[in-house]
């Protein structure tokens, strides 16, 4: 089925209309509010930069409150309104909105507008409207700035905004809830799978220690110089320019690339066969264990047999185990572990810097190759669990994360020359031909050609 002919099926006969945000509520833009300004208890604040960092799609309670007397003086959010950020360093956080859901009257400052509904409007149908690129492509229009990018409250209210049956507030509101109930549903199950992916990240890295932990004279502590070589990327005249940089050939590693402890290709860069050739400090095997040297000092990964070959920049030292003393993922394991990693420090002043020298000194413990494979061996199923994109549940949340943006853009995406339909109106409690019932956990739909599928197959 395509998107229109659903969208079709969707809409049941009903037409959309796309009205400027300005006439579906009010625009309140908000004034003040520092950092400074927050107390421990008081009335509830929603400070614009936590709409980027803190917040989801919305909340019922605040991460900050400010004092009586301040409130008095700040623009007031209550319960069904939109907060939206105006300002940000980049296009993509301007105009994120987060619904507040709260019991509560709370406060917000500058740098935020306070969107008001009308009797058109869901609060939260228009926060997840501003997730879709037709939204995105609106305020691009009305981005001003380099280096911090504004949108004004009168030109977000420009912005048009699809809203089904616009003619029947009553039923316009209830083709927007369902819709905001199907979106809610996806949304609750990525969120379980995210907390369980919490739950397990702790166990693990709690076994992971326990495993690594040692009672006095158990096991013999050595350097890294005395089980690894250890080297870094070239820093001669030879460093490879920007402009030296092509579209394929040898992966040439940087810290971004060294995500969950493997190697990522996202935004990857590369140099040439010669080029290559001329950094040979940086050569890379498969197993070799990496650690950021400068930036997120003593940040880890291993090289994948894939990535065999690579060269790697100067802010990052490589490790090649002797076999024979210990084995590579143990390595990499060691590392990793809490006692390790506190004992990693760096040297300079705001780019701290871990030198080779350093590196060879940190200490690891080095019990049996036999007792090495044994703790591998466990490890490597939690890792595989936690932090794996092809198994585990990284994958069922990357999964289900595209299951929901398929039919959130399936159900926001009107085209705006959409007609009216022909046919009957949808039964109350069944909009569109999608029942709608309490508690339910999981949306249903009919499957079509190219649906992501998740956990419990296609919904």
């Amino acid at each position: 089925m395509s998107g229109v002919n659903y969208l079709d099926k969707l809409l049941d006969g009903v037409g959309v209309e796309w009205r400027p945000l300005g006439a579906l509520g009010e625009l309140v833009r908000g004034n003040g509010l520092q950092k400074k300004d927050f107390t421990e208890t008081g009335v509830p604040a929603i400070h614009y930069g936590q709409i980027y960092t803190y917040y989801g799609l919305s909340t019922t309670e605040t991460k900050s409150f400010v004092s009586p007397d301040l409130a008095k003086q700040l623009k007031k959010v209550d319960k069904g309104d939109v907060v939206i950020t105006n300002t940000s360093e980049n296009l993509e956080d301007v105009g994120k909105a987060l619904v507040y859901l709260g019991e509560r009257q709370a406060v917000t400052g500058g740098h935020a507008t306070i969107l008001k509904p009308g009797n058109l409007l869901l609060g939260k149908y228009f926060a997840y409207f501003t997730q879709i690129e037709e939204f995105s492509g609106e305020k691009r229009k009305y981005a001003k700035g380099t280096k911090v990018i504004d949108v004004s409250a009168t030109d977000m209210a420009k912005i048009k905004i699809p809203i089904p049956c616009p003619d029947n507030p009553k039923k316009s509101l209830e083709i927007q809830a369902e819709i905001v109930r199907i979106l809610d549903a996806f949304t609750s199950l990525t969120a379980e799978l995210t907390a369980e992916l919490t739950a397990r990240k702790k166990q693990y890295n709690y076994y992971r220690d326990q495993l690594l932990s040692f009672e006095e004279g158990e096991v013999e502590w050595k350097t890294l110089d005395a089980i690894c070589e250890i080297g870094d990327g070239n820093h001669s005249s030879k460093y490879p320019r920007s402009d030296e940089m092509v579209d394929q050939g040898v992966p040439f590693i940087r810290g971004t690339n060294m995500v969950n402890g493997t190697i990522s290709g996202q935004d990857m860069k590369f140099i040439t066969p010669e080029k290559h050739q001329e950094l040979r400090k940086g050569h890379l095997k498969a197993h070799d264990v990496l650690m950021a040297n400068r930036g997120e000092i003593g940040k880890i990964a291993q090289i994948p047999n894939d990535y065999a070959g690579s060269n790697l920049n100067s802010q990052l030292a490589w490790l090649r185990t002797d076999p024979d003393l210990v084995l590579p993922r143990y390595l990499f394991y060691a590392l990793n572990s809490t006692h390790i990693q506190s004992s990693i420090s760096g040297e300079g002043g705001a780019l701290q810097q871990l030198t080779i020298k350093n590196i060879k000194l940190i200490r690891i413990p080095v019990p049996t190759l036999e007792e090495q494979t044994r703790i591998v061996a466990i490890l490597d199923k939690f890792d595989a669990l936690t932090n794996s994109i092809t198994e585990g549940l990284p994958r069922e949340i990357k999964l289900r994360q595209k299951q929901y943006e398929y039919y959130r853009d399936l159900l926001l995406g009107f085209p705006k020359d959409h007609p009216a339909l022909t046919g009957t109106p949808p039964e109350e409690g069944n909009v569109f031909g999608v029942s709608v019932a309490e508690n339910r956990s999981a949306p249903v739909f009919p499957s079509s050609g190219g649906v992501p599928e998740g956990r419990g197959g296609s919904l």
